[in-house]
């Protein structure tokens, strides 16, 4: 059997703010009925997906992406609120945002420019990024937007978190959790 694998370049999440973000998922999932809930060592913001990246690609993306960060300082996120993707009754993706950085979306663009050089297509839509919680509403009833605004019950003191790293990943499907860290980039 052919085992598919995809790989990705993006911001790695302190392990702390995972293991607040899962505590807070425990909680979500008691009333939110999703098919998949994201293993919290899963947690990431995708800066650029490369699917399947034949070897000479991915080698000259992890050059260019080492270079493109050269220098580049570590900066803090804080997440922000919840939201959805999909059909607004029966949302696909349940997510987490962050607030407005300019640093982010600098490093993104260095991120998605090195892997453009390599020869990648990548994802046209606008950057929304995002930490994705879970998968597919399975509720009996229709998803209610009120539900978005639970965050700042279950997080009362904003939630920070320094992003220092960028990592390019590798996708298991047959494993939990699921991605491989491959290749981590530091931040100043």
């Amino acid at each position: 059997m052919n085992k598919q694998t995809h790989f990705f370049f993006a911001i790695k999440i302190p392990q702390e703010t995972k293991l607040i973000l899962k505590e807070n998922r425990e909680r979500l999932k008691e009333f939110l009925p999703f098919s998949r809930w994201v293993h919290h060592e899963d947690l990431h913001i995708t800066l650029a997906f490369l699917g399947d990246a034949p070897s000479e690609k991915l080698t000259s993306a992890m050059e260019n992406v080492q270079a493109a960060l050269s220098g580049t300082k570590g900066f803090i996120l804080k997440i922000n609120r919840l939201g959805i993707f999909g059909k607004q009754d029966s949302p696909r993706i349940f997510w987490a945002d962050t607030n407005e950085s300019k640093e982010l979306q600098v490093v993104r663009k260095k991120v998605f420019s090195a892997c453009l050089e390599a020869g990648f297509q990548l994802e046209t839509r606008p950057f929304k990024p995002h930490l994705t919680l879970a998968r597919k509403w399975t509720g009996d009833k229709p998803f209610q937007q009120n539900l978005l605004n639970v965050w700042d019950k279950l997080q009362p003191e904003p939630l920070l978190f320094k992003v220092d790293e960028v990592v390019l990943y590798q996708t298991h499907l047959d494993k939990t959790p699921k991605y491989e860290e491959k290749t981590i980039y530091k931040l100043e």
